[in-house]
């Protein structure tokens, strides 16, 4: 008989952990915003804590997650602030509020050329915070048969956060590599991975991509 002091949980949801080996067809990278409107020259003097993490330490991550995600057939997804109009009425109400406005197919939508897409990599515009909120990602993701989302970009602090927390409540395995992203300061990025720890599997881009060479869990 059953104790009587366990919750009547299913066999099969017994045991899940975040701690789980990568499997690569159903991995995802994405890669949220890292576009010249939130990268750019200007950023140094406007952002310079910032612009300083981003040049130096998230941006070559990322270009050694996208490349070792290419040869390990990982999907990888972008996504850029991009107007879908050219009146930007499309965006969303917090957009409005907080001015943003992306011009459509403009040099600001593109993603920044250290980490320029492939051919056939999907760039998805958003006119939200979460990915979740503006685009089709969840569908695609589900048709791509996709159950692993390693999450980074900018900015920690508010797309990456929305964007975890999104994709934990939608039934995917998140993970976010802490040296993968950047909030304007710091101390902001602290208490953002502080904040939504309890979202997701946390590491550094360099623990992931062993663990991805290694296959085994971590």
């Amino acid at each position: 008989m059953p104790d009587p002091a366990e919750p009547p949980i299913r066999a099969r949801d017994r045991g899940l952990s975040r701690i789980r080996p990568i499997d690569p067809p159903r991995t995802a990278l994405l890669v949220v915003d890292v576009q010249n409107a939130t990268f750019n020259d200007a950023h140094e003097k406007i952002r310079p804590e910032f612009f300083a993490a981003a040049r130096d330490i998230v941006i070559p991550n990322l270009r050694r997650l996208v490349d070792a995600c290419r040869r390990e057939s990982v999907e990888v997804i972008y996504t850029v602030m991009e107007n879908l109009t050219r009146d930007g009425r499309d965006r969303s109400l917090d957009y409005k509020l907080s001015d943003f406005f992306i011009v459509r197919a403009s040099w600001e939508a593109k993603v920044i050329d250290a980490l320029a897409p492939g051919e056939d990599e999907i760039v998805l515009p958003k006119t939200s915070s979460s990915l979740f909120n503006s685009t089709n990602l969840d569908c695609l993701l589900r048709d791509i048969d996709i159950e692993d989302l390693v999450v980074t970009g900018f900015l920690t602090d508010q797309c990456i956060d929305h964007t975890v927390k999104d994709g934990a409540d939608r039934g995917y395995y998140v993970t976010c590599l802490t040296d993968g992203c950047m909030a304007d300061t710091w101390e902001r990025r602290e208490a953002a991975l502080g904040c939504f720890r309890g979202y997701c599997r946390m590491m550094t881009a360099a623990e992931w991509l062993a663990l991805l060479k290694k296959g085994e869990a971590a």
